[in-house]
């Protein structure tokens, strides 16, 4: 048999832990036997084919692993509830002030809100933004 089906058995080989284990490291192995297969392949010899399967496969391991280690440890940003609300942007519908007789159309949903700054009042058809949710109130700016 010729080695490039022997490097392309290797990584089938190498594959297959990589499914049952979810380790990354097996799949870039597996790519730099595949590396080998295309290097025999292309004519090269023995050596060619080892030190090309262990430069591609030390690169991605090297390269590839820290930033999916990174990736792994970053939690995604997940916002629900009212937390999701701050920062949108909402429609007044009655006037906001400070007395919080307001109501605003928020998220498709009808809010009673009041003004943020005392001194500031919003008009029908005004847009504004939420800053904070306080009970069922939404504090507008």
């Amino acid at each position: 048999m010729d080695p490039w089906v022997w490097w392309l058995i290797a990584a089938v080989g190498l594959g297959i832990p990589l499914v049952l284990t979810a380790m990354p490291e097996f799949g870039m192995v597996a790519v730099g036997a595949v590396a080998g297969a295309i290097t025999d392949a292309l004519g090269g010899g023995i050596v060619l084919q080892v030190v090309v399967f262990c430069a591609v496969s030390v690169a991605l391991v090297a390269v590839v692993r820290p930033m999916a280690v990174r990736s792994r440890r970053q939690q995604p940003e997940l916002r629900s509830g009212i937390e999701a609300l701050k920062g949108r942007q909402a429609v007044v519908l009655e006037r906001v002030d400070d007395g919080g007789g307001g109501r605003i159309k928020l998220a498709g949903e009808v809010w009673s809100a009041r003004s943020l700054d005392p001194d500031q009042a919003y008009e029908p058809g005004q847009q504004v933004d939420v800053v904070e949710i306080d009970g069922a109130t939404a504090v507008v700016m």
